[in-house]
C-alpha cells in the first residue's frame, strides 16, 4: 500500500495528517516543531473554532464534533474522552495508520477534547498491537496532561460501535448495548463519555494548532482506496474530489462500480464517476461516505459476487445478540450467495427487496443496516446483472468459490 498520497496541492502550507515519518515514528520534538501541543485555548474557544470549521466525525456517522464537545461540557458531571481506534470496516486502515505513525497528534487531540469538555481522564481504545505499542511510547516520551489509559480489544466489525466501546472499557465484552442511554448520557463508569474517532481527534489537534487553516483541515478526509491493479492507497483528499480521480489513483479508470464507506455505504453503479467525495452528496445519492473506505470494481468484478462477499462477512461478524440481526444477516447472506451462484430465483430477489426495506434500524448497531443496504443498493443499481444470474450465475461468481470477506480487506501500510 502507498501510505502517503495527497491528491491535490495544499493551499499555502496547509497542515496534513499524511506526512512522512521517521522509522521510529512521530517524536515529541518533531511534533512540537510543526506547532503541536500548543497552549490550549479557552474551552469555549475550542468548541467555537470546531463549529466554525464544520468538523464532522470521521468514524462513519459524520456527526458534528462541536455538538459532541458541547454536550459533554454541559453535562452535570465531569466526563471521559475515548479515542476510538477500532476500525471495524475491513477496507479501512486510516485509524491504525495514525496511531502507529502519528500518536502525538492523536494524543494532542485527546488533550484538547478533555480541556474543552472538562473531562478528567481518557482512553485510547484499539485492537492493533503495533498501534498500542506506538501510543505507549508516545505516552512515555511526553506524559499527558490528563491520565490516558490504553484498552485493547479483539478486532471485530461491531467492536468500535460506541456502546460496545464503553462496555469493553468497563470490563465487559465489546458488544453493542440497547440505547438509550447514549455514552454522552452514561458511558464509562456511568460518567458522560465522548467517544471520538481517532482521525476526528487528530483533525481537532490540527485545526487548533493552525486556526488559519481550520476550514481546510476540517474539510479534508483520509480515504482508503482499493480494488485496482495498483496497490491500495491511503490518501488525504479535500471534500469535493471526484471519485474518478480516486479510482485513477489505484489504476481503476475502467471501474464499473464502487463499494462505498467500507461496507456501510453500499454499492453504486452507473454514474459513480460523477459523484464527489462529499458526505451530503453521497447520502443524497443513496450511499454513504462512512469511514472513507472505497473499493472500486472493475469489469472482471461481479457486483453480485462482491455483495455476497460483503453480506457473508457481516453475517459472520454479527454480535449474536439481536435475534433479528442473527436471522436477518444470515438470510441476506444465504440468499445473495444463491443469487450469485445462479440458484436463486425471482422469489429470492423479492425477499432481498423486502428485507432491504424492512430490516434497517431493527438491530442494536449498524451491522444489520449495512447488510440490508448492500442488498438494496445491488438491486437498485444492478437489476440487469441480478436478473442475468438467474439459472446460470456468471463466470466470475462460478470460479470465485464461496463468499469470502477477506477479498474486501486491506493491510495497514
Amino acid at each position: 500500500m502507498t501510505a502517503l498520497q495527497p491528491l491535490a496541492p495544499s493551499a499555502g502550507r496547509q497542515p496534513r495528517l499524511l506526512v512522512p515519518q521517521p522509522a521510529g515514528g512521530e517524536s515529541p520534538a518533531a511534533y512540537l516543531a510543526t506547532g503541536g501541543y500548543p497552549a490550549a485555548p479557552a474551552p469555549d474557544r475550542i468548541i467555537e473554532r470546531t463549529a466554525a470549521a464544520g468538523l464532522r466525525g470521521r468514524g462513519g456517522a459524520g456527526f458534528p464534533t462541536a455538538v459532541k464537545l458541547r454536550t459533554l461540557r454541559d453535562a452535570p458531571a465531569r466526563g471521559v474522552v475515548v479515542a476510538n481506534g477500532e476500525e471495524g470496516e475491513p477496507g479501512s486502515v486510516k485509524d491504525r495508520w495514525l496511531l502507529r505513525h502519528r500518536p502525538h497528534t492523536v494524543l494532542d487531540g485527546i488533550r484538547l477534547a478533555a480541556h474543552a469538555t472538562g473531562a478528567t481522564h481518557a482512553y485510547v481504545y484499539l485492537s492493533d498491537r503495533p498501534a498500542a505499542d506506538s501510543v505507549r511510547r508516545a505516552l512515555a516520551a511526553r506524559p499527558p496532561s490528563v491520565p490516558v489509559r490504553i484498552v485493547l480489544t479483539e478486532h471485530t466489525y461491531v467492536a468500535g460501535e460506541e456502546s460496545a466501546v464503553v462496555r469493553r472499557i468497563d470490563g465487559g465484552p465489546a458488544l453493542p448495548t440497547a440505547k438509550p442511554p447514549r455514552p454522552y448520557e452514561s458511558g464509562v463508569g456511568g460518567a458522560p463519555t465522548l467517544v471520538a474517532n481517532v482521525e476526528t481527534l487528530a483533525r481537532l489537534a490540527l485545526l487548533v494548532a493552525h486556526p488559519e487553516s481550520a476550514e481546510a483541515v476540517a474539510s479534508t478526509y483520509l480515504v482508503t482506496l482499493s480494488g485496482g491493479e495498483e496497490p491500495p492507497v491511503l490518501g488525504e483528499v479535500p471534500r469535493g474530489t471526484h471519485l474518478k480521480e480516486l479510482a485513477d489513483l489505484v489504476g481503476r479508470g475502467d471501474c464499473s462500480a464502487a463499494l462505498l464507506g467500507g461496507l456501510f455505504g453500499g454499492l453504486y453503479g452507473h454514474g459513480w464517476d460523477g459523484l464527489r467525495l462529499d458526505p451530503d452528496e453521497l447520502g443524497d445519492a443513496g450511499g454513504a461516505l462512512g469511514c472513507g473506505a472505497i473499493r472500486f470494481l472493475g469489469p472482471e468484478d461481479c457486483p453480485v459476487g462482491r455483495a455476497a462477499d460483503a453480506a457473508g462477512y457481516l453475517a459472520d461478524q454479527s454480535a449474536r445478540q439481536c435475534g433479528v440481526c442473527v436471522s436477518g444477516t444470515r438470510a441476506l447472506a444465504a440468499t445473495l450467495t444463491a443469487v450469485a451462484r445462479g440458484t436463486g430465483g425471482e422469489e429470492d430477489v423479492d425477499k432481498l427487496r423486502r428485507w432491504s426495506l424492512g430490516l434497517p434500524g431493527r438491530g442494536a448497531c449498524g451491522l444489520l443496516d449495512a447488510a440490508a443496504r448492500i442488498a438494496g443498493t445491488l438491486l437498485r443499481h444492478f437489476p440487469d446483472r441480478v436478473l442475468a444470474h438467474q439459472g446460470t450465475g456468471c463466470a466470475s461468481c462460478r470460479t470465485a468459490g464461496p463468499p469470502d470477506g477477506s477479498r474486501l480487506t486491506v493491510d495497514v501500510p
